[in-house]
């Protein structure tokens, strides 16, 4: 990045937040700053960290639109417009049509430049970072906005390890009896755990240096607290922390894709595979978002199941950083790089993007405020289940999702013409929720030319709603 054109920006901000502070005492510029330093750090280009230094400078300080247009081009001005109006939506507040209006706005920004909500989430996440400055009634307000918004946000987007910080940043502050409750019971769980996976990591760090894999990175990672506490909440789990096989993990970072699978079976060499729960190939298969891993679960030393976690290092930034890793890619590309290289770890952002699109086109056939929140925040930003087809396409259904949400999601013909289904080789009712991992076949009737009314009474998907009802109504 070319230092002066920040060195501007930053003068910038500086007269334009000029005598203004923040609730810790701190000059006000130093959130911009914090803002622009995890865009760099996300590898953001120029431009976007420009805007996220002078985000505030307009709406919270002495500046014009004008201004920044003079001094910092059409495109930064751009930018801080579309982060000022993602700043206008409220949980609280607000009524129901101005948080819906308002969402409906961030979806369209969302579509004409992602920066926007890159730059938001950078914003977001340093504001969580510095809760504690404000009122209680602030601070809940704040991080339930977090939980239900953003770090779904972030999710769908591919940044696992945004989502994550966002998520244990907000726990506290939202459930804080549940999270006191977890903190005090996961500790000698924890620390167990920890002992144990140190050892899995020697052994396999031996083996994989053994076998000849050169620059292999073998390290243990812990399941961030929210996402324990949510996995506890199943009922499968009844809130026993033992029944979790991924407190800890080991992850283990290759150069290439062909490595990946040599470390796999070096792994299932050491350790017996547990057949239950079987390998997850998502280099073959990559989840919707871009992620791209092998997951294994194997016996290790005394019998304890093991969570191992393989994939490239151009993987692991793409995991880490999601559809940011596009402008990382970008540079690195203009930098010199190999397209051979860059193309190992690269999934383009508008594969990632095709929900976004989605939620654009609904704004013209959804007009009820509340079935777009509906629409937005228990299918767009859901919890989400990957599904297979019988030839191994990977499906991205919301939580709940059916055989018939899962029939509409792969062409709305398949859907009309739904006369059964089989999920994993047996017949299942049309009504029965699908499982992460699922295999579903859809059995044709080839006679039926439209939906069944009684659908409409379990589907959760906005698109399988939309289809049926219109063609009912038609």
């Amino acid at each position: 990045m070319d230092e002066a054109p920040y060195q501007q920006a930053l003068e910038f901000a500086q007269l334009a937040h000029h005598d203004q502070t923040r609730l810790s005492g701190e000059p006000f510029v130093s959130h911009p700053q914090a803002v622009a330093a995890t865009l760099r750090d996300w590898g953001l280009d120029q431009t976007a960290i420009i805007a996220g230094l002078l985000h505030d400078t307009v709406e919270d300080g002495g500046a014009t639109r004008d201004d920044l247009v003079k001094q910092f081009g059409e495109e930064v001005a751009l930018i801080v417009d579309g982060v000022t109006k993602i700043t206008g939506i409220h949980l609280t507040g607000s009524t129901e049509e101005q948080f819906v209006e308002n969402l409906r706005k961030m979806i369209l920004v969302m579509a004409a430049d992602l920066r926007v909500v890159l730059v938001k989430l950078a914003d977001r996440l340093h504001n969580m970072r510095t809760l504690q400055y404000l009122s209680p009634a602030k601070q809940i307000e704040n991080a339930r906005e977090t939980l239900e918004i953003y770090a779904p946000l972030a999710e769908r987007l591919g940044m696992g390890k945004v989502k994550g910080e966002l998520e244990d940043l907000a726990f506290p502050y939202v459930y804080p009896d549940d999270y006191r409750w977890l903190k005090s019971y996961s500790a000698p769980y924890y620390k167990t755990a920890g002992k144990y996976m140190e050892k899995v990591r020697r052994d396999v760090h031996s083996a994989i240096s053994s076998a000849g894999i050169k620059n292999a990175l073998v390290s243990a990672r812990s399941k961030h607290m929210y996402s324990l506490y949510r996995k506890l909440l199943r009922p499968e789990n009844n809130r026993d922390i033992t029944k979790i096989h991924d407190l800890m993990a080991l992850r283990i970072l290759v150069d290439t894709p062909e490595q990946c699978y040599i470390a796999l079976g070096i792994i299932h060499k050491l350790y017996r595979p547990v057949p239950y729960l079987g390998v997850r190939d998502f280099i073959a298969n990559p989840k919707p978002n871009g992620y791209r891993s092998i997951q294994t679960n194997v016996f290790g030393p005394e019998g304890h199941i093991a969570e191992v976690q393989i994939r490239t290092y151009a993987m692991h930034d793409q995991s880490e950083m999601g559809v940011a890793a596009h402008w990382h890619y970008s540079a690195a590309k203009s930098a010199g790089a190999s397209d051979e290289k860059l193309e190992k770890g690269h999934v383009e952002v508008s594969d990632k993007l095709s929900w976004v699109k989605q939620l654009v086109s609904w704004q013209n056939e959804i007009t009820d405020s509340q079935e777009y929140l509906t629409a937005l925040k228990f299918d767009a930003l859901q919890h989400r289940n990957l599904v297979f087809s019988p030839v191994g396409d990977v499906y991205d259904l919301p939580r709940g999702a059916t055989p018939i949400d899962y029939a509409y999601a792969v062409h709305t013909k398949l859907g009309h013409q739904t006369g059964g289904a089989k999920v994993n080789g047996k017949l299942v009712p049309l009504n029965q929720p699908l499982h992460n991992g699922d295999v579903v076949e859809i059995i044709i009737d080839r006679k039926r030319t439209k939906p069944s009314h009684e659908w409409l009474g379990f589907v959760v998907t906005t698109t399988a709603r939309h289809h049926i009802s219109k063609a009912l109504k038609n």
